[in-house]
């Protein structure tokens, strides 16, 4: 060896020595990237408190939580977004429409103002919203004084600014072949030198048609929904999105109580939804049904990796969902979520009172919200604090095991009272979606208007339709192939009286049915009073379609209100027994 190939064949041994080192270190590993999806639907403009308690289940037994309310909802929303920057807020539909008066006195603008405060992101289209027409919804949107209702618009503030979040309705299509609002939008989130971008697809239930007035979306049809889902998955991959989440106002039926994410008992209609949705959507966010659930659709059907939520009704949950995502391949690694009770004031409810607990946290009211809240109260105050009559005691509208419940009764007892001098109603239905809320009386049994209102916010028209005894058979049957799932049977007045046996093959599950104490003559004429989004087959009750000679009459707020002015005395809460429900309920 010479004396210079000496001191290279060191250099080479050194150089080869660190190469081998270089090849063994570990390489450090992106760290993942969390992302925050706050979410909610069925918000319905409630303001205020709506005394709805939320059951939570602790070890040293179950607690009523006071849950609800637009300032602690805000509160609540900022403390999640405080705690991840990288963070979205959505809503799965009926964030207004079916609004109290605080609200739906002055056409929601109050709820949209409050919700852009909040920074909700993106809200898919419901049906409620187009309660008052597409006209009117897209100026929530789009903002401006433009009268498309009976309703002044702007009555408080003179110029109304629109919603600062983006509407959604991928499904719902024009005559053109557009769709009324954008299909889906896009949020980026970076950390590190990341960027994932997540597609939000928003959607309402293809049934809308079914449960809306005519009138307010003539020239719109609502498509499939998992058909638009995926059919716009390749548009939304070319624009950039990792992931992509579905919002969808459309839902499901749980056993399972508040806190437990088995899935036990799922079930309705958003199940072939989500069969029929292309494997690569993970997360979908429901609404409509106002269920509370957070399900790993997994353990419904195995092999599929999806995550279900829904965060109940009225602004009393809210649905904190945690994915972590690769920032190298920008999948999710793991996704989780939890439905958190907005506790915020105590109240009065149809079993009594409801105070706070420290048993989940209460949540302080954001100030501005707050102050936006009192100004619209204040301005509705005259209107709702009106008596119109007093009761024994509070009213509720929550069914009993055949599905009856006393205030659908007392409010079906009240639109025949009205309707009997106006077209010769022999009998009146109500359906249970128009009751919103129970009948809450204050101390001394006073029932103000804001009251009624809010049990009854949709400003129907009733109306008299003439139908045969075998129409008004095969009405009662039919309540029982629409919806296996969701027992939601038409609560007649107090002369009208039958028997049910879902075990029974269709067409022979009703029995016993009379009319002040007589079998139904299925040859004879009736005068059923119903309101015109019945009589129009809204709820899908298709046979109220068919009835004729149609006689219109009052609203039907004006009648309740009508009703309680014809008896001074308190009114007590109607007994729950004219339908009779003759299998035995699920368990």
């Amino acid at each position: 060896m010479t004396r210079t190939t000496a001191p290279l064949l060191a250099l080479l041994a050194a150089l080869s020595a660190c190469t081998s080192t270089m090849e063994t270190r570990a390489p450090v590993a992106a760290a993942p990237i969390p992302i925050r999806i706050i979410s909610f639907n069925d918000f319905h403009g409630y303001l205020t408190p709506p005394k709805v308690a939320i059951t939570l289940k602790t070890p040293t037994g179950d607690v009523k939580v006071p849950a609800g309310g637009a300032p602690y909802f805000a509160s609540a929303v900022a403390r999640l977004k405080a705690g991840n920057p990288l963070n979205v807020t959505v809503s799965a539909g009926d964030m207004t429409g079916a609004s109290p008066l605080a609200s739906s006195l002055f056409l929601d603008e109050p709820t949209v103002l409050t919700m852009s405060m909040i920074g909700v992101d993106f809200n898919a289209v419901g049906n409620h919203e187009f309660d008052r027409g597409q006209d009117e919804l897209l100026r929530l949107q789009n903002g401006g004084c433009a009268k498309f209702t009976s309703r002044e618009p702007c009555q408080i503030d003179k110029a109304f600014p629109g919603a600062s979040y983006k509407y959604l309705a991928a499904n719902t299509v024009k005559a053109d072949g557009g769709t009324l609002f954008p299909p889906y939008a896009i949020k980026s989130f970076t950390q590190g030198g990341a960027t994932i971008r997540i597609g939000f697809i928003g959607m309402t239930l293809k049934g809308t048609g079914a449960i809306v007035s005519a009138a307010g979306i003539q020239g719109i049809h609502f498509a499939n929904e998992a058909e638009t889902a995926n059919a716009l998955l390749p548009k939304l991959k070319a624009e950039g999105a990792d992931i992509v989440v579905v919002l969808i106002h459309e839902g499901g039926n749980v056993t399972a109580p508040h806190g437990d994410q088995s899935c036990a008992g799922l079930d309705g209609d958003i199940l072939p939804i989500l069969d029929a949705l292309d494997p690569s959507i993970e997360l979908v966010i429901s609404g409509h049904t106002h269920k509370d659930y957070i399900c790993d659709y997994g353990k419904v059907r195995p092999g599929r990796n999806l995550l279900l939520t829904s965060a109940g009704q009225y602004g009393t949950l809210l649905t904190d969902i945690e994915l972590l995502v690769d920032p190298v391949t920008k999948k999710i690694l793991s996704k989780k979520a939890d439905n958190l009770i907005v506790q915020g004031e105590a109240f009065e409810g149809a079993q009594g009172p409801v105070p706070l607990t420290d048993a989940t946290p209460v949540y302080p009211a954001e100030p501005r919200v707050a102050a936006l809240v009192d100004r619209y109260k204040a301005a509705s105050a005259s209107v709702t604090a009106r008596v119109v009559g007093h009761v024994t005691g509070p009213i509720s509208r929550a069914p009993n095991e055949s599905g009856e419940q006393a205030l659908g009764d007392l409010i079906a007892d009240a639109q025949l009272a009205a309707m009997k001098p106006v077209g010769g109603a022999q009998l009146a239905f109500m359906n249970q979606g128009g009751v919103r809320a129970d009948l809450l009386p204050g101390p001394d049994g006073a029932i103000s208007y804001g009251t009624l209102y809010t049990v009854q916010p949709f400003s129907n028209q009733l109306t008299v339709k003439s139908f045969t005894g075998r129409q008004i058979l095969d009405l009662l049957e039919e309540q029982f192939t629409r919806d296996t799932s969701n027992l939601r049977v038409l609560l007649p007045s107090a002369n009208l009286r039958y028997s049910y046996d879902r075990s029974k093959p269709a067409g022979a599950r009703v029995s016993g049915v009379t009319l002040d104490g007589r079998a139904i003559d299925p040859t004879a004429t009736y005068r059923v009073a119903i309101s015109t989004f019945l009589g129009d087959g809204g709820d899908g009750f298709t046979v109220l379609k068919t009835g004729t000679n149609p006689v219109n009459g009052p609203l039907d707020l004006e009648a309740l209100e009508a009703y309680f002015k014809a008896h001074p005395a308190p009114i007590a809460p109607p007994a729950v027994d004219r339908i009779h429900r003759l299998d035995k309920p699920a368990a």
